[in-house]
């Protein structure tokens, strides 16, 4: 795992993801890439447009047609090519040395497979046009399918000073504790534990264990059991604690489990009004 990939698509999230991916490839110390996916649905590069047409169509408006799906398939490449250069310019005067780009035809999730052992972070905006009932099936698509860290912006980039990580903990938040403790990605920020339920011995006892973890490793923790709604308490102790990144683990076997494979995720992500990242 070397680079922070940094998703592109050429719409008004797109510079948020950049200064976001910067930002991690900067605390990173490691190098940035930025990668545009034409999707062949959108894009598409070859087409039969012979059953598009009505029985008496001439050939040369099947002709014509092709033409034009070429054209708009090379139209699309270019202004990719631009984008690229344009988010290189923008990481370049952020301080990145010589940050990369690629372009790819096809599927962003076949794309992110191929690329994941090579991926220590990837950075993905999301529309909010896109998010009535769904995250958005191709963001939905990478999130279940990639076992790689993930961050998914909001539309405007601040520079985080507080973070808050969502803890229960089930292996996969303990995993997560360790993971935010041996990275350099949160180093010096205060850190908020937060774990939603019923306070008991054991509560205690794990939250506990998770505070010594991130203050061993130099983090200034504040810690916190708050019994309520998953969704409403995590929303509320954002707002109320001015937090500018929340950490979840992904897919653990817990209440967080639930919290995120169920509709209460599409719900978070989509309500959130700053950058959620994703452990896998």
């Amino acid at each position: 795992m070397t680079q922070v990939i940094a998703c592109i698509d050429g719409t008004n999230i797109s510079p948020a993801v950049c200064d976001y991916a910067v930002w991690a490839s900067l605390r990173f110390n490691a190098p940035l890439e930025f990668l545009h996916v034409l999707d062949k649905s959108e894009y598409p590069t070859e087409s039969n447009l012979s059953g598009n047409i009505g029985l008496g169509s001439r050939e040369a408006l099947l002709v014509e047609l092709a033409a034009l799906d070429e054209q708009r398939g090379k139209l699309a490449l270019e202004q990719g090519k631009l984008m690229l250069d344009a988010a290189r310019q923008r990481a370049i005067a952020q301080g990145i040395e010589n940050p990369g780009s690629r372009q790819r035809h096809g599927s962003l999730v076949e794309t992110l497979i191929e690329m994941e052992t090579d991926i220590r972070l990837l950075v993905l905006g999301k529309h909010e046009d896109h998010l009535s009932q769904h995250i958005g099936s191709r963001l939905e698509n990478v999130v279940r399918t990639l076992h790689r860290p993930i961050l998914i912006t909001t539309a405007s980039f601040k520079v985080p000073e507080r973070v808050m990580l969502a803890f229960d903990g089930s292996p996969t938040t303990r995993k997560g504790v360790e993971m935010v403790a041996s990275s350099p990605l949160f180093r010096g920020l205060p850190c908020h534990l937060v774990m939603v339920g019923v306070e008991s011995d054991t509560a205690r006892e794990q939250l506990a264990w998770a505070t010594s973890t991130l203050e061993d490793a130099g983090f200034k923790t504040e810690a916190r059991i708050i019994d309520g709604e998953v969704e409403r308490v995590l929303c509320d102790y954002r707002s109320d604690h001015a937090i500018d990144l929340l950490i979840m683990g992904a897919y653990g076997h817990s209440v967080i489990r639930r919290f995120l494979v169920g509709s209460t995720t599409t719900s978070v992500i989509r309500n959130a009004s700053v950058p959620v990242l994703l452990l896998r």
